[in-house]
């Protein structure tokens, strides 16, 4: 499906959070530690049982996960937020963080980008528009100057796992415990890619 993928203001977060970002879970990724870690961690798929649609943003209630509440957070000024459109629907969206104090995704560096942000509307998933904009904004990123694209991604998103996996990006880091402090999703696991520009 051949999209046109714009750069657009922050007037148009409200459009961007209207794609929607949820996707069924149908397998985990179970993450298993070899001799108590020191063998490493492997993960291991696995059915979902029973399987469930995941709501990003959602399952905490909190508001703040949403596009609208960015400008709040953080100075997003630099950051490439993007539209995907099939005609004048917007169909897909990417933010892409970079140079933004505070941000603790970006590990202090000044060459590393941050994949905010990826969706694409239920009803034209597995068309490439997932592709073009990830390719769209490694490309926006590198032009930035940065040589990495970090990205992170939960072991109950193993579709999204293949995708970054398929697209060269590679498993830099598993966090077991990277969100125990958020109840609603204590028992997902952290994982995240890096892509080289």
């Amino acid at each position: 499906m051949p999209v046109e993928i714009k750069r657009v203001d922050l007037d148009l977060l409200a459009e961007y959070a209207a794609i929607p970002i949820s996707f069924k879970v149908e397998s985990i990724l179970r993450v298993d530690a070899m001799d108590g870690g020191l063998g490493g961690l492997a993960l291991v798929e696995e059915k979902a049982d029973p399987p469930y649609v995941k709501y990003y943003g959602q399952d905490s209630g909190d508001e703040s996960d949403s596009p609208i509440a960015w400008p709040k957070q953080f100075d997003v000024s630099r950051w490439g937020i993007f539209l995907a459109y099939d005609g004048r629907r917007p169909v897909g969206g990417a933010a892409i963080a970079v140079d933004t104090p505070g941000l603790n995704m970006l590990e202090d560096r000044n060459d590393l980008a941050v994949l905010w942000d990826i969706r694409v509307c239920t009803d034209v998933r597995c068309r490439g528009i997932g592709t073009a904009l990830l390719r769209h904004s490694a490309n926006w990123a590198r032009q930035q100057g940065c040589t990495q694209l970090k990205i992170e991604t939960q072991n109950v998103n193993v579709p999204a796992c293949h995708f970054y996996a398929g697209q060269g990006c590679k498993l830099g880091a598993i966090h077991r415990y990277g969100y125990a402090a958020c109840p609603a999703v204590a028992n997902e696991a952290m994982l995240l890619w890096y892509l080289d520009l």
